[in-house]
């Protein structure tokens, strides 16, 4: 999500609070988290392939966010193959093969 503009408006600290508590939980509503597969603890990776190192390991039964997806290494899981990989976060990037997003194509825009 980004914001283009901003707009200043005088209100009193608890409305301004409040406003903010309501954009903040729209902004989280709005993401949607996919099912990594049942049963696997998948490696997060620093790039999108195996190569690239591991930076942290998600439990079984975890969900994820996909901010933006990218080409890289062909990966074979339990969702096929593919080449697509899902950024999860800074510097985190997980292989589409193995997350239930119900595409074998792009369901996030193109990471820049």
């Amino acid at each position: 999500m980004s914001v283009d503009r901003t707009e200043e408006v005088e209100s009193s600290d608890e409305e301004t609070v409040a406003a903010k508590a309501a954009v903040s939980a729209t902004a989280t509503a709005a993401q949607t988290y996919y099912p990594v597969a049942p049963g696997v603890n998948l490696n997060v990776r620093s790039g999108p392939g195996t190569g690239y190192r591991i930076v942290r390991v998600l439990p079984k039964g975890a969900y994820v966010p996909i901010f933006c997806q990218k080409p890289g290494e062909s990966v074979t899981g339990p969702y096929g193959t593919s080449n697509i990989w899902d950024n999860i976060g800074v510097g985190e990037y997980v292989s589409d093969a193995y997350v239930k997003t119900g595409s074998d194509g792009y369901v996030a825009p193109r990471c820049a």
